[in-house]
């Protein structure tokens, strides 16, 4: 099985989209209210698209999973609760965003390996303090963080309704 990460390209948006869409009726099924108000929408996804900052999992040719390395300041994490980022002598902090697996590869064990796909495409441009999120009701991806090795630091409050948010940091060695 040939698996790898690749940044995302506009032919992929319907697949991208296919995804996301997926993983709302999932977090829907689920009871989380998360991504329920429409976001992430389409022009969030064509963004990150042209933005060159959306990737996508590749199973055997075919689009698995999608994720996003965000490259700038994130303004809510600037206001940490509860808790606190550890600081570095690192420049400045990649987020991970939007990582979603395609229900067609349910079962097949990929999350980790996207996650950690993301996180060395993150070291390959020169990070090593990776940060993410997610719902406090959202267990499925708390595990896949935890997994991959990231530490709980705190609240952050994304703008958005029920924009509260569990918030991990990994700091990988220089």
């Amino acid at each position: 099985m040939t698996t790898y990460l690749r940044k995302a390209t506009s032919h992929d948006f319907p697949e991208i989209k296919k995804i996301i869409d997926q993983a709302k009726r999932l977090l829907k099924d689920d009871g989380i209210d998360q991504w329920q108000d429409g976001y992430p929408d389409d022009a969030t996804l064509q963004e990150d698209i042209a933005q060159e900052i959306s990737y996508v999992l590749i199973v055997n040719r075919q689009v698995a999973g999608t994720g996003v390395i965000f490259k700038k300041i994130e303004p809510a994490y600037e206001a940490i609760e509860s808790g606190s980022w550890i600081q570095t002598h690192a420049s400045a902090y990649v987020s991970i965003h939007r990582v979603a697996l395609s229900s067609d590869f349910r079962g097949r064990h990929l999350a980790s390996p996207l996650m950690e796909f993301l996180i060395t495409a993150a070291a390959l441009m020169g990070y090593s303090d990776i940060r993410i999120d997610t719902h406090p009701e959202n267990p499925r991806m708390q595990h896949i963080i935890k997994q991959a090795g990231f530490a709980y630091r705190g609240i952050v409050h994304l703008d958005m309704p029920n924009g509260k948010r569990w918030a991990y940091q990994l700091l990988l060695d220089a």
